[in-house]
């Protein structure tokens, strides 16, 4: 692996990254120092920069769907609008919101409408509707710890995952504001577990443009070291059964008492350290962009390491080599600090993006 390149802009430690799907090598970084900033991988320095808050660090940040010319940015409990109409300058928008009661750890959009969602430490997941610039609804009661994660599921309208610390999953209609399923990666053998405890500290899922080569899947970046691929079609099969056989009861208390939970051993793929992979918290997860979209599972952890997982060979019947060892992982990067966050360009070259606990963005060409 060569040494990576080096991204300058930041004063305090890198948050988050994410890259243009429009424009190849065009990404947009966030800190703990309250700024974005902008690179143009084809060029040697950075673009702009914003101060967004100052001393306030950014937790998230995501594009608007089909234009990009509009991020959205959270700080705190508030998510800001920005409009970068123009290569180098960009303005605030009047539009933001201050729905969530508590810090927000990820925003992110829907692909195909004007959703907004943003999850937060108490818990709580905000529908934001920005056409209409309001409040739309309240995911309650699906975690009972801190929300972490969040993500639209691009193949079904209504449908929302999140994740949290409290280590489940919940598929969400967010029309009905209810979850339909929970996952409870706490629960079978390791429940009570008191060191490194299956925390979901991210989740990804495909994007339409590739989800017919992947599948509907949903790839979590576990507490325990765990990444985990699991198929989100046979949850759905299972509770539209469910619904269609179970009589209809009609109170609210009973809907959520019926909420069903499946156990850790419905999992249909289990990438940990016996497989070449992290031996401590995984941070971060995100698919391969560049080459054949989807074929790789690129994850960041808390032991300093980046893996680069080439998942479906699991699903292919390989996997092993002669001496009995995995080459699933087929890259790891060391690196000297934990991984915050990363993301991946579809760019041949310089086509990740890895934000660690130091100011540098770091990008590396993988494959």
């Amino acid at each position: 692996m060569t040494e990576p390149r080096r991204l300058r802009g930041h004063s305090a430690a890198a948050t988050c990254c994410i890259a243009s799907r429009a424009r190849p090598g065009f990404i947009a970084t966030a800190a703990e120092d309250g700024r974005v900033c902008f690179y143009d991988l084809r060029c040697k320095d950075m673009l702009f920069s914003m101060d967004v808050e100052n001393g306030n660090p950014v937790s998230s940040l995501c594009f608007k769907p089909g234009n990009e010319e509009i991020i959205y940015v959270s700080v705190e409990n508030e998510i800001k609008c920005f409009d970068l109409h123009m290569v180098c300058s960009w303005k605030q928008l009047e539009e933001s919101y201050n729905y969530n009661k508590d810090e927000i750890n990820q925003i992110a959009c829907h692909p195909k409408s004007s959703f907004l969602a943003a999850a937060d430490d108490a818990g709580d997941v905000k529908i934001v509707d920005v056409h209409q610039q309001c409040l739309y609804k309240t995911l309650r009661a699906g975690h009972q710890s801190i929300c972490s994660s969040v993500q639209f599921l691009p193949w079904r309208s209504w449908e929302v995952i999140t994740g949290g610390l409290d280590s489940k999953l919940a598929l969400w209609d967010f029309s009905k504001g209810r979850p339909n399923k929970i996952m409870d990666f706490g629960s079978g053998g390791n429940a009570g577990q008191c060191y490194n405890p299956a925390f979901v500290h991210a989740l990804v899922v495909p994007d339409l443009d590739f989800v017919d080569s992947v599948g509907k899947i949903c790839v979590v970046a576990r507490g325990d070291g765990v990444v985990n691929v699991i198929n989100l079609e046979p949850e759905h099969a299972a509770q539209k059964s469910k619904n269609t056989s179970k009589p209809k009861m009609g109170t609210k208390s009973q809907l959520k008492e019926d909420s069903p939970t499946v156990d850790q051993n419905d999992r249909n793929l289990h990438l940990d350290y016996s497989k070449g992979g992290h031996v401590a918290a995984v941070s971060c997860v995100s698919f391969s962009t560049f080459g054949e979209k989807g074929k790789l599972i690129i994850s960041g952890g808390n032991d300093k390491s980046v893996k680069v997982w080439d998942w479906m060979k699991s699903h292919d019947g390989g996997g092993q080599t002669s001496n009995g060892s995995s080459d699933i992982v087929c890259s790891s990067i060391t690196l000297s600090r934990k991984v915050n966050w990363l993301c991946t360009t579809p760019s041949d070259s310089e086509n990740l993006v890895v934000c660690d606990t130091s100011k540098l963005v770091k990008v590396y060409t993988i494959g």
